[in-house]
């Protein structure tokens, strides 16, 4: 299953968590997010979020989540709105990774456009 950070967070003191995330998956509260090209709306205001649709638990990465490796104040937990069994995050993990390699050619492409002489 994903996981969560809790109201126990302590941002914006600490940041420990957001930089581990193999998936860029973690957010400072009031920050949106991209998601298959699509900006989303923060899912937390408060402190650090983590965004379900990105978070593999770090399966394919760590033997264990990074995030809660990290949290000096263990608030990185299992979300349980979002059950998932280890094949089901390796699967989300390989797609993520296809979408970053699709969204990364078409940000070069969009670039070089611009770059381009207009006429």
């Amino acid at each position: 299953m994903a996981l969560m950070i809790t109201d126990a967070c302590i941002a914006p003191r600490c940041d420990a968590c957001e930089p581990e995330c193999p998936n860029i998956a973690i957010y400072p509260g009031h920050q949106s997010y991209e998601l298959f090209g699509e900006e989303c709306p923060a899912i937390s205001d408060n402190h650090f979020y983590i965004v379900p649709g990105k978070c593999t638990e770090c399966v394919g990465f760590h033997e264990q989540p990074a995030c809660i490796s990290v949290c000096p104040v263990d608030c990185c937990v299992h979300d349980p709105n979002y059950p998932e069994t280890k094949d089901e995050l390796l699967v989300k993990k390989d797609f993520l990774e296809r979408d970053k390699v699709i969204m990364d050619r078409i940000k070069e492409i969009k670039e070089r456009k611009a770059q381009q002489p207009q006429g």
